[in-house]
């Protein structure tokens, strides 16, 4: 069985990263933490770029625009949606998610989906780099590794080697 390698060496490529400011703490911290791991494994700073959008129902269009523009290799979805006392979140939660998933569908670009969606600001926080995790950095990995996977599902087939005599 042939498996194709996965790799988390991000030198040459480009990244756009959407965040919502709504949160703006929280996505701070995950945007901080996506940054670190890009550049930890080799991307360059002149190649991450960064699109702030009001809140995370307005990700899928920025994400969208992005992967059209055929520039990335991999997007990053960043932001927070909290449970509030209404069904507000469920419907932001579910308009997020189906976006980014549209947005993948249609123009082929991956997207690494780093929104949380929490109870509180108690769990947001742990998993922007407290004791859950950092999920910014996640995804950050998330995206390198389809980046580099799409790059080789892409690729013409190399020859086979013919068996030796």
């Amino acid at each position: 069985m042939r498996s194709y390698a996965v790799s988390t060496d991000a030198q040459g490529l480009r990244f756009g990263i959407v965040v919502s400011r709504f949160n703006h703490e929280v996505a701070h911290k995950l945007l901080q933490g996506c940054a670190a791991f890009l550049e930890a494994q080799g991307a360059r700073a002149d190649d991450l770029h960064l699109a702030w959008v009001p809140g995370a129902f307005e990700i899928p269009l920025a994400a969208r625009r992005l992967a059209e523009s055929g520039r990335y290799d991999a997007l990053i979805a960043l932001g927070a949606v909290i449970r509030g006392g209404t069904p507000h979140f469920d419907y932001i939660c579910a308009g997020v998610s189906d976006g980014v998933r549209e947005v993948m569908r249609d123009t082929g670009c991956p997207v690494a989906f780093g929104v949380l969606t929490v109870n509180d600001i108690a769990q947001a926080l742990e998993r922007a780099g407290g004791s859950a995790g950092d999920k910014g950095a996640e995804a950050a990995r998330t995206a390198i590794e389809m980046a580099q996977l799409c790059r080789v599902l892409d690729a013409p087939p190399a020859a086979e080697a013919e068996p030796s005599k």
